[in-house]
């Protein structure tokens, strides 16, 4: 299961919300061994795409480097679907390499930031995608 804060669940889907009609993506780090998300790390769409996401890979060598300094580790590792259901591709699948990380799927295809949207959490190890419970706290 997936706890995450009201505060960290709203960054998120803001983010998303603001990025769209191109993916968003980020992390939220948390310290090593904990699962506890705690740092919200909004990153840039280097692929700039309604379809797909790609993070750049100076920025994320700076990330990684900046988390092990800080002895964090990515807990939550999130993108957007502009048009279909907040369900990883296998595009998502394939480039999904941390297999502690929970994999956060927010769904934008509902545009008018009024309605439902979809946030979903997901396992994913050795191309096996395991949805989980998420329990927001206040």
């Amino acid at each position: 299961m997936l706890t995450i804060s009201q505060t960290l669940y709203d960054q998120i889907v803001e983010h998303s919300r603001k990025d769209h009609p191109d993916e968003a993506c980020g992390v939220v780090a948390g310290p090593v061994g904990e699962g506890r998300p705690e740092r919200f790390i909004p990153m840039l769409n280097a692929a700039r795409s309604p379809t797909f996401y790609e993070f750049d890979s100076t920025d994320l060598l700076k990330l990684y480097r900046e988390m092990d300094d800080r002895d964090e580790e990515p807990v939550i590792i999130y993108h957007s679907h502009t048009a279909t259901e907040a369900y990883p591709s296998r595009t998502d699948i394939s480039y999904a390499n941390e297999p502690g990380a929970h994999y956060v799927l927010v769904s934008t295809a509902d545009t008018d930031e009024a309605g439902p949207f979809q946030f979903r959490s997901f396992r994913i190890v050795d191309g096996t995608v395991t949805e989980e419970e998420v329990e927001v706290t206040a």
